[in-house]
């Protein structure tokens, strides 16, 4: 009889352990079981929203058998993982046993229990006494972003209605901070309730063919009296969403010699719509569908629209089917009356006084205020999304998917100037006598010049999608900060009224005061608005304006925000101070108690002044003496001058 040894003998000669080997023979045993284990078929799923294939959309994965190359560069974009199902593969953040002091309340406690991700909070529906209010624990099931912000929506238990949990997780800080803290809002206002938000307002924009199924409209009464069995054609912007449902194309192009002779002789597909074919105007309208600021134009609409999905399709006159919000067209327009009248900040919460946008995700509605596109003459010579923008990348551009999709689909070669000289062809012959810059500088793009980051989203300043030419009165009249000083950081406004003046024959508006003594950007930091602040501060960490105006002087004007009212323009500020020398390792959290936020604030001011770059700049303009030294009173008198007024941005 054979003895059986306590160990055994590896087939490469290695002693193991029998018992290993009777752990890893069950461990074997139970992958087999678990990949036997039936995965519960989507139609079947009652905790969420849930995609099917109705109305003639077929959903991307039958688009890939065809298009495998336009397939894959989607499948890497950020339209497609716009919202996702929450998965081990999608879930950025940790929930290993994880405690989450971000956020409302008593501190927030995530975990996995095998595939699925779970969180304890206290309940935001709580109305009674909030020393009362109890704990919940809720499954997460879906996310929306995966650029720069996860955000994680739990099932509410009552039918497919989703809710958002109480923190954001960040992803290029791997951190989570409170809701309200990730957008720019007035300090103190409260954490909405946001029951059945996605179902009824983010499905629009954040899915493909969405349908809310509300049996009554959102918000008419608790969402826990209404039924609510939201579904979608799929989630994330896909193939559909921008080619328009596919199953006559399907069918059509079963037979192979049709796509031959198709592809032979040139011709479009009439069973499919292919956005760049369109004319700019009804191209860009695709892209407006979710890039614009809009509203159903009667409740019947909305009724209808929750019931069997929104009826734009691509290749449609947008405004047919929607209120496109554009304050200096239709701004006393009785829609946008109604509008005001629900929201008096709705206007001043998403455009500039002029009209302008002023918001990120809304670069239709700066596109269709552009001259670019109101003036042209021809459609080949009308700007629209495509004339700088790609819906795939094409296989002669360099970048990888990767690149591309992380520099917001902008085709290949039209990151520089191409973009306007293909129309402004005499300009390109001698970029310096336009610019009246360096050709290769920063201050020769057209795009700094002329598309300048005057919008706001995401923690960040993103380029104004209205092409407009730089002036000083826009920042006088309207707040806005212009193109020449959002570079020199540290000339005033009179300066570049100067420059434009003898450069381009521009009449300089009237100027008062600090206007003509003090940096526009200093005017903006210690006087302006929460939206002008935060811009401002996002400028201050910019290479370009870095380059142009030195950062030596601007610890102190960063310092100060450090100690803003608002989260949001605390965040950007010292995001910005990390990038001068001298503070990259700067300690300091934006949600911290107030007394921490000021200790940090202190401590970086004291470096500063102790270092020997803090007084290398003389320049009145920047409120220092002829010494070097800091004038705090002048600073002050601004600061108290500051526009306190609330400001939330919609974005």
């Amino acid at each position: 009889m054979m003895q059986l040894s306590t160990s055994s003998r590896s087939r490469h000669g290695t002693f193991v352990p029998a018992a290993a080997l009777i752990a890893g023979a069950a461990v074997l045993g139970m992958a087999a079981a678990v990949s036997l284990e039936p995965i519960v078929p989507e139609a079947a799923v009652e905790n969420r929203p849930i995609a099917v294939t109705e109305d003639r959309y077929v959903s991307s994965e039958t688009c890939r058998a065809c298009h495998p190359s336009q397939y894959q560069t989607w499948h890497g974009s950020f339209h497609r993982t716009m919202t996702q199902v929450a998965t081990p593969e999608s879930v950025r953040a940790d929930f290993d046993g994880v405690a989450v002091d971000a956020g409302p309340g008593r501190p927030m406690r995530l975990e996995r229990r095998g595939d699925e991700f779970w969180a304890e909070f206290d309940d935001p529906g709580w109305e009674g006494d909030p020393r009362d209010r109890p704990r919940i624990t809720r499954q997460v099931v879906m996310i929306t972003g995966s650029h720069h912000q996860n955000i994680y929506w739990y099932s509410t238990g009552h039918e497919r209605a989703l809710n958002v949990l109480p923190a954001v997780y960040l992803l290029d800080d791997e951190r989570w901070t409170p809701r309200n803290a990730v957008v720019l809002a007035p300090p103190g206002q409260g954490v909405a309730m946001l029951d059945g938000h996605w179902n009824a307002v983010c499905i629009d924009c954040h899915t493909t063919h969405g349908k809310t199924r509300f049996d009554t409209p959102f918000r008419s009464e608790p969402i826990r009296n209404q039924s609510v069995d939201t579904t979608v054609a799929e989630l994330g912007i896909a193939c559909e969403a921008c080619h328009g449902p596919a199953a006559a194309h399907v069918a059509a192009n079963r037979n192979p010699l049709r796509r031959y002779a198709l592809h032979a002789g040139g011709a479009s597909d009439p069973t499919i719509v292919e956005p760049t074919r369109l004319d700019p105007r009804r191209s860009s309208q695709v892209c407006g569908q979710c890039h614009s600021i809009w509203e159903f134009p009667d409740p019947t609409a909305e009724r209808a629209a929750s019931a069997a999905g929104l009826p734009f399709r691509p290749g449609d006159e947008l405004r047919e089917t929607r209120f496109v919000a554009q304050p200096r067209v239709n701004g006393r327009s009785p829609a946008m009356r109604n509008l005001i009248a629900a929201d008096p900040d709705f206007v001043r919460g998403s455009f500039w006084a002029d009209g302008l946008v002023r918001v990120s995700g809304r670069e239709y509605n700066g596109l269709i205020d552009s001259p670019c596109f109101t003036d042209a003459a021809a459609p080949e010579r009308t700007l629209s999304c495509f004339s700088c923008h790609t819906m795939h990348k094409t296989p002669e551009d360099p970048r990888t998917i990767a690149e591309w999709a992380d520099t917001h689909q902008v085709s290949a070669g039209m990151g520089g100037d191409a973009a306007c000289t293909q129309c402004h062809d005499g300009i390109a012959a001698d970029v310096a006598a336009h610019t009246h810059h360096a050709p290769e500088s920063a201050g020769s793009r057209c795009y700094n010049c002329h598309m300048p980051y005057t919008s706001y989203g995401l923690l960040r300043a993103i380029r104004s999608h209205t092409v407009t030419s730089p002036t000083v009165r826009e920042s006088v009249e309207i707040g806005r900060p212009n193109a020449c000083n959002l570079c020199h950081l540290d000339r005033t406004l009179a300066w570049s009224a100067d420059q434009l003046r003898d450069w381009y024959g521009q009449s300089p508006p009237d100027l008062r005061g600090e206007e003509r003594s003090v940096a526009a950007s200093v005017l903006w930091l210690l006087a302006g608005d929460a939206g002008q602040r935060a811009l401002t501060a996002w400028s201050y960490g910019r290479e370009p304006a870095q380059e142009a105006s030195g950062t030596s002087w601007m610890v102190p004007y960063l310092g100060e925000l450090l100690g803003d009212p608002y989260d949001a323009v605390r965040f950007i500020a010292a995001r910005s101070l990390r990038t001068i020398s001298g503070f990259e390792t700067l300690q300091y959290d934006f949600t911290g108690s107030r007394d921490a936020r000021i200790e940090a604030a202190v401590g970086a001011l004291r470096a500063w002044r102790n270092s020997p770059r803090a007084r290398t700049r003389r320049d009145p303009e920047l409120l220092f003496g002829v010494d070097g030294t800091l004038d705090t009173a002048a600073m002050r008198r601004l600061f108290d001058r500051r526009d306190t007024r609330p400001l939330f941005l919609r974005e």
